[in-house]
Parts: C-alpha cells; sequence; structure tokens
C-alpha cells in the first residue's frame, strides 16, 4: 500500500473509532437517565448494574454499527474534499476506483470485527443485558410464553399446558400424547407439573395414564408420580430474547429445534440469525455510499455532505426496523426482510458510484 492509502486508512479507522467513543458514552448517560429511578427503587446492587452497563456496551455498539461507520466515513471524506485533498488525489493520475481501495480495506476489517462481535460477543452481552432489563426494570413484563404452550417435543411427542409460571417451575393442566404411525400409543394427563433441579426430573399432580392397546386400553393412575420427560424448561418456554444471546452453532439447533415444535416464533429468530451476516455486508455497501456522496466538494461545504448522509442513514435504519418488524409479525419471509435494506442500498450505491466516477 502506498502512503496515501494508509492515510486514508488511518483516518478512515480513526473517525470510526472516535465516533464510537463519542457516541457509546452519550447512550450510557441517556440510559441512566430513564433508569436510575427504578435502580434505585428496586435497590440493585452496584456490582450489576456495572456488569449491565458493560453488556449495554457491546449491545448498543452493535445496535448503531451501521449510522456510526456511514456518518465517520462521511465527516472525513468530506474534510478531504473541503481541503481539496480529493481533488488532489484524483488529479494525480488516480481513478476513482484506486482511491476507493483504502476504504475498501477498512470495510473489510470493519466487517469482520463486526462478525465476530456478532458471533461472539454480542450473545454473551445480550445475556446480562436483557436479563437484567427483565429482572429489575420489566419485572410485569411477558418473558415468555407462559399461557396455552402447546410443543411438539419430538417428531412423535406432543406436550401442553394450559398456564405456566417459570419463578416456581410449575405448569398447569399438563397433556402428552405419544404416537406412532399417526396412531396414539399412550396419553398421560396431569393437573400440575413440577420441575425438579435437583433430581433432573418432574414431579406430576393426579397422574393418569391411558395406554391405546389391541385388546383394549390399560389406565394408570397415582396421586404424584416422578418421571423424566425429554424436555426442558427452557426448551418449554424460551425466552422472547433467547435467539440473541446464542452464538450462530446454538441459534441454529435451536431454530431447527423449535420449528419442530412449531413455535410462533420461528420468524424472529430467523431475523436474528440473517442480521449476523448482513450488518457486516452493510459496511461495504454504507462506505461506497459515503464516499460517493461526500468526495465532491460543495458550496455548502460538510453540512450539506453531512445533512444528506444524516438522512441516508436514517433512512437505512428505518427500513432494516421496520421490514424486521414486518417479518416477524407477518409473513414476509426473514431473508428477504432483513436484506431489503442491503439489497436496495446496494442499488443505490452502485448509481452513485457511476455518478462520483464521472
Amino acid at each position: 500500500m502506498k502512503i496515501i492509502d494508509w492515510y486514508i486508512l488511518k483516518r478512515y479507522l480513526g473517525t470510526f473509532t472516535v465516533m464510537l467513543l463519542l457516541f457509546i458514552p452519550i447512550g450510557i448517560v441517556v440510559d441512566v437517565s430513564e433508569k436510575i429511578n427504578r435502580i434505585l427503587e428496586n435497590k440493585v446492587p452496584l456490582a450489576s448494574v456495572l456488569a449491565y452497563y458493560l453488556d449495554f456496551t457491546i449491545y448498543f455498539a452493535n445496535m448503531l454499527f451501521p449510522i456510526l461507520l456511514f456518518l465517520s466515513v462521511i465527516w472525513f471524506t468530506s474534510k478531504l474534499a473541503n481541503n481539496t485533498e480529493v481533488i488532489a488525489i484524483l488529479s494525480s493520475g488516480i481513478s476513482f476506483n484506486r482511491f476507493l481501495r483504502p476504504y475498501i480495506v477498512g470495510a473489510t476489517l470493519i466487517s469482520v470485527f463486526a462478525l465476530l462481535m456478532g458471533l461472539i460477543l454480542v450473545p454473551k452481552a445480550s445475556v446480562g443485558y436483557n436479563d437484567f432489563k427483565y429482572k429489575y426494570l420489566k419485572r410485569n413484563s411477558e418473558v415468555r410464553e407462559t399461557q396455552n404452550v402447546y410443543k411438539q417435543i419430538s417428531p412423535n411427542e406432543f406436550i401442553y399446558v394450559s398456564n405456566f409460571n417459570f419463578e416456581t417451575k410449575t405448569g398447569f393442566n399438563f397433556t402428552l400424547e405419544k404416537f406412532k404411525d399417526n396412531k396414539l400409543l399412550y396419553k398421560i394427563k396431569s393437573s400440575r407439573i413440577t420441575w425438579n433441579p435437583e433430581k433432573k426430573d418432574y414431579t406430576l399432580s393426579s397422574y393418569n395414564k391411558r395406554t391405546i392397546g389391541e385388546m383394549g386400553d390399560v389406565l394408570e393412575k397415582a396421586e404424584t408420580k416422578d418421571l423424566k420427560l425429554d424436555f426442558d424448561i427452557e426448551d418449554l418456554t424460551p425466552a422472547v430474547y433467547a435467539a440473541e444471546t446464542m452464538t450462530l452453532g446454538e441459534l441454529n439447533k435451536f431454530i431447527e429445534r423449535e420449528t419442530m415444535r412449531g413455535s410462533a416464533n420461528i420468524n424472529s429468530y430467523l431475523v436474528v440469525k440473517y442480521k449476523k451476516y448482513s450488518v457486516p455486508v452493510s459496511t461495504f455497501i454504507l462506505t461506497i455510499i459515503a464516499v460517493s456522496v461526500s468526495s465532491m466538494k460543495r458550496r455548502g461545504g460538510m453540512g450539506v455532505n453531512l445533512a444528506v448522509g444524516i438522512s441516508l442513514a436514517f433512512t437505512y435504519i428505518f427500513f432494516d426496523k421496520i421490514f424486521g418488524t414486518l417479518a416477524e409479525a407477518s409473513t414476509i419471509p426473514p431473508l428477504f426482510a432483513v436484506w431489503f435494506s442491503n439489497i436496495s442500498f446496494g442499488i443505490l450505491a452502485i448509481i452513485l458510484l457511476r455518478n462520483a466516477r464521472r
């Protein structure tokens, strides 16, 4: 790489780092101002608060990643253009494509960083962030599916509970049905089912089992009965934010298992999965758009470039959030919803790049 490449690359990475260091403390201050009263009311331990804001930093940085990258490229490229440095570079015989090379290198480094964050750091941070929020700040919020829970726990077994209390690990009106070749083998009913963490089994009250036989049904009854069943509490009622807390391998297995069980939240889990890849790719698209928009010297100076950049950045975020929400709440394919912003802004990037070359 030449001196000019190192110069641009350092400005690219340096400005992005400064943006992170500026906006993350602002986000923490705003969050503290919103939550301080509830934190004090609930007498949250200081260690828990500090751990929460460490997780919040990673979670918040990942959420604002695209917009901060876009604004940082707009900012320093506009400064280069205002100082006529871009004109000098292009006038020396360097093509616009060659001028883009250090930007693409920087985008590659940041996209790898974003991918590693999404696969490793963000899932761990999401556990602490969401656990703190629902434990201390949203105690009355519905964290899990607890009413009329119906799950397929294996290819041939189905369970149902009318109501489940995760705190006491107790469900009511429990039913388990096992089939073979679409024929019912047996059915277990219980007025109450309780998880025993020490013994890793369940206690069923008012136990009633009917085994279907060719010569007649066999009935088995007991006031209480301890059984080992092929599911655990987290499988029965996963938290609404469960997908965010998993690595890619765990998430793939979780989605496969929940698909088999007929979960209504599959689209939400798929949105989380696809975003792990879409965010790193967006770094290239947003970088090209930002350079194309801000590499020309304008009458209004940096203000015009920043105004255009901020408008485009918030438009990107708007489409990303809207289509992500639609995928979770409607029949829009999650893959299309997650990648719509990248596809549409990728087309915009090609158009703007062609204009910038001229």
